[in-house]
């Protein structure tokens, strides 16, 4: 009513009463936006505001300025930590970026048969905990693995475990990114070369390399970033080997040291940033290579060339494979290595952990509560920014705000939540150790992606779709519940499973946040095997793998069936 007022009197009661009606409607798409942002704001600047004071605070709670920062770096801790850290991101991210610039290029660069089987291969490791191929490699290399000989005098504890297990979780990540930009090719770059008589090689450093180079950088920041931020990996086969995300946990759970705690996680933040503002620079910096002019490429049928897609998939496809059938093996062996004996009495949980199943009944329902409420304020929030044409003040806030959770990493913004939630002063405190946290940190970690998938399926629709409505004296509520949502299914499916697998998945966003009554199954994961029980890790491990491939077997169906009922309507002019 207060708006109301402020408008002046003759001006409005010049409208008409539709036209009243439209613009108090447009006036409380802008109010729900600014409360999206202070909503959002609130889960995420909050919780990192509150880190960023924990850090130059003593136990006291009394300001001290740098001086955590000076005791953690006299410590040796930081320089030790941050150069293994360093090291282990930018071998796996080499390792990474090649294998899966070989998978892109085989899956849209020859015609081999069967590229479909090996995509989906490919994809096996984003339904899986990154704990999975960490035990999986203790049963292949530790010191009773079955290729134990393969390593020498070198042991999987350390190094060399992380940077395999970080290779198999951050794969699929550079492979769909990369897939992305070599299926953008103009044909007839290549019909000029072969014009030309270039050879193979030239056409390939020439041609393919040039065309896929923005894809090649952004998959380089992302998957240093996911590994340097990683602490599932390192956590369960790092052994003595001490990197920055596992210092958190050792600061915060290991010493009960907050404050430093607090120190290593904006440490920590630091090359997330960096990364994130290097990736979102390369975008902008890319200019589409499809013209209307532009010929899709085919590629030739020739034996030599499928024989060589061959060769590019197969190390990535092989190594997938037995990573994850050594877990499925170990979950399913009586006791290894001594009784090999199949048995599924390592999915009776509750030999192993007073609780049973309940972990995992709780990873359902909160991964359940973060796919429908995540989904549903993510997807409306971008259509308000998108659709309704808000302020642009306002629109260009909440657009920093939602795209900033892709450089906050998930055990960063877990600890930050401890510090703004846990304070006793906080009237949210009561949400500490509960469900909601735990649903609002997933929501707020995964934000980012699944922000910009909704942004991105809406900038497809026409515009015209609202001039028309406009036109029609339609309100854009209206025209959001009959049009824009019905033609945006697809999108919000993909957002669902998105926000259900990695909810299902994650460790380092909630290891900091459960309660006593809400141990999630990754979680539980990762206290078997501390424990010594890594055949049931392992069984738990793949009961969550199981439970998101039969996530994406539903999507798949459902987009099937909507692909069907929607094909005559897309059809017509």
């Amino acid at each position: 009513m207060s708006i109301l007022s402020n408008a002046p009197t003759d001006q409005f009661s010049a409208l008409s009463p539709v036209k009243r009606v439209l613009w108090r409607e447009k006036t409380a798409l802008t109010a729900l936006l600014g409360l999206g942002f202070i909503g959002l704001a609130v889960a995420l600047l909050g919780p990192l505001y509150a880190l960023l004071s924990r850090s130059v605070q003593n136990r006291q709670g009394e300001y001290v300025g740098l001086d955590n920062f000076i005791a953690y770096a006299a410590s040796g801790g930081i320089s030790q930590a941050a150069m293994n850290s360093l090291f282990i991101a930018a071998t796996s991210t080499v390792i990474v970026i090649v294998l899966a610039f070989m998978a892109a290029y085989a899956l849209t660069r020859t015609g081999l048969p069967g590229k479909g089987v090996f995509r989906l291969i490919l994809t096996v490791p984003i339904l899986a905990p990154s704990l999975l191929p960490a035990i999986s490699l203790i049963y292949l290399f530790g010191n009773q693995g079955v290729l134990r000989f393969l390593l020498g005098d070198q042991s999987i504890y350390g190094p060399i475990g992380i940077i395999l297990g970080s290779v198999f979780w951050t794969l699929p990540h550079a492979m769909m990114i990369l897939l992305t930009a070599l299926s953008n090719a103009d044909g007839r770059q290549y019909e000029a070369a072969n014009a030309l008589k270039s050879s193979a090689w030239r056409t390939f450093w020439t041609v393919t390399v040039p065309s896929a180079r923005y894809g090649l950088v952004s998959a380089t920041f992302v998957v240093f970033t996911l590994v340097i931020t990683d602490f599932g990996v390192p956590k369960v086969i790092g052994g003595q080997f001490n990197v920055l995300a596992t210092d958190i946990y050792r600061q915060v759970i290991g010493q009960q040291r907050f404050e430093m705690g607090a120190v290593v996680g904006v440490i920590l933040l630091f090359p997330a940033l960096l990364a994130f503002g290097a990736d979102l620079w390369v975008r902008r910096q890319q200019r589409s290579a499809i013209t209307a002019r532009s010929v899709p490429f085919q590629p030739p049928r020739s034996v030599p060339r499928n024989l060589f897609g061959l060769l590019c998939l197969s190390p990535s496809a092989v190594f997938i494979l037995t990573i994850v059938g050594m877990a499925v093996y170990a979950s399913l062996v009586t006791y290894w290595p001594y009784n090999l004996t199949l048995t599924f009495n390592n999915y009776n949980f509750t030999r192993f952990d007073a609780n049973g199943w309940q972990p995992y009944r709780n990873s359902l329902k909160m991964a359940s509560l973060a796919m429908v409420f995540g989904t549903a304020a993510i997807f409306f929030n971008a259509w308000l920014v998108e659709r309704t044409q808000p302020p642009a003040w306002l629109a260009g806030l909440y657009q920093c705000v939602a795209l900033l959770p892709m450089a906050v990493p998930g055990l960063v913004l877990g600890i930050a939540y401890i510090f703004f939630f846990n304070h006793p002063d906080n009237p949210l405190n009561a949400l500490y150790g509960g469900m909601t946290i735990l649903v609002l940190c997933s929501i707020v970690h995964f934000y980012s992606v699944a922000h910009l998938t909704g942004i991105t399926a809406l900038k497809q629709l026409d515009q015209e779709f609202e001039a028309v409505g406009d036109s029609l004296k339609s309100s854009r509520l209206n025209l959001f519940g009959r049009l824009t949502l019905p033609m945006s299914l697809p999108t919000i499916l993909d957002i669902a499973l998105y926000l259900f697998v990695n909810a299902m998945t994650t460790v380092s966003a909630v290891v900091f946040l459960y309660g006593p009554n809400t141990r999630l199954a990754s979680v539980v994961v990762m206290h078997l095997e501390e424990a010594g029980g890594t055949a049931p890790a392992a069984a738990m491990a793949v009961v969550i793998m199981l439970t998101c491939g039969a996530a994406k077997i539903v999507h798949s169906l459902l987009s099937a069936v909507l692909r069907r009922t929607t094909s005559h309507w897309s059809q017509r002019h």
